[in-house]
């Protein structure tokens, strides 16, 4: 298995492999990794001749100090169970120092108000942070594809606008939510929760899936209003937002219109950890 820390070294590598007619599927990652990012490196490895993984916790998309410090990290981990997939797979585990070179911004990008819908709206800038190390890790990779998991939905559709707009040449690849016993979405942070916390935690799905039928007969504003009411019922969690938003544009739904593609979002707090989810409602 090959392991680089380094971006000169990892972009020579790929160069001396690549060739004409080769693939290159990306799977970035900030470790920590479950089943759902070893269920993305495995269909980059059946639809690539090569795959990189990258294992990198991006400072810039942090708003809070205290969620940066507590992320859990451990790489040797990562790697086992990357191995375990494909021992052929291709490691990239930078420093922050590599990756920024001593200056930790986020570069400014303009994504067509995509970042300022319900993720961005609570965590200003957090997309800046996402763009700026995706387009350096995209430009450093050079992927055919890149895969991405649909739990985090609002970034997908940020990746892909910022992939219009520079122009580089990659396929952005969407793939389903995987899910624990009891639905609860799949995420690093699901660790920092206790074995009765991830039990409880499967009532966020149970109302999201409530939302799906409620919608069918009712407007968005009243769906709403019924998932709010039944979070209020259960103290052990916080609603920071629950939204129903066009899929394409992500803008809020405030009357349904026939043929457009709805989808609820959702962001749950137990014990000081953030939770999100989403579902389609069409």
């Amino acid at each position: 298995m090959q392991i680089f820390s380094g971006k000169a070294a990892l972009m020579d590598y790929l160069i001396s492999i690549k060739t004409t007619n080769s693939s290159i599927g990306f799977v970035p990652t900030m470790g920590a990794l479950h089943k759902g990012h070893q269920s993305l490196i495995l269909q980059s490895s059946k639809e690539n001749d090569v795959t990189v993984v990258s294992i990198f916790v991006n400072p810039t998309q942090f708003n809070n100090p205290e969620d940066l410090e507590k992320y859990p990290r451990n790489l040797d981990a990562d790697i086992l169970k990357i191995s375990e997939i494909n021992p052929n797979i291709i490691i990239f585990a930078p420093t922050v120092d590599e990756m920024y070179e001593g200056k930790t911004l986020s570069q400014s990008f303009d994504f067509d108000g995509l970042e300022n819908k319900m993720e961005g709206k609570f965590s200003p800038g957090h997309f800046d942070g996402v763009g700026t190390i995706v387009k350096r890790l995209f430009e450093i990779v050079k992927p055919t594809k890149a895969y991405f998991g649909e739990k985090d939905f609002q970034q997908v559709q940020i990746i892909k606008k910022m992939v219009e707009k520079t122009q580089l040449p990659v396929n952005i690849v969407v793939c389903p939510i995987y899910r624990e016993i009891n639905n609860l979405a799949m995420s690093s942070r699901n660790e920092r929760l206790t074995l009765h916390e991830k039990e409880e935690a499967g009532i966020i799905f149970e109302i999201l899936n409530g939302a799906k039928a409620k919608f069918i007969n009712n407007s968005a504003k009243k769906t709403s209003e019924w998932v709010k009411k039944e979070f209020e019922k259960n103290k052990k969690f916080t609603l920071e937002y629950f939204e129903i938003a066009d899929e394409e544009t992500l803008s809020s739904c405030n009357r349904k219109v026939k043929n457009k593609k709805y989808r609820a979002f959702i962001a749950v707090f137990i014990n000081n950890v953030r939770l999100i989810d989403t579902i389609s409602l069409n």
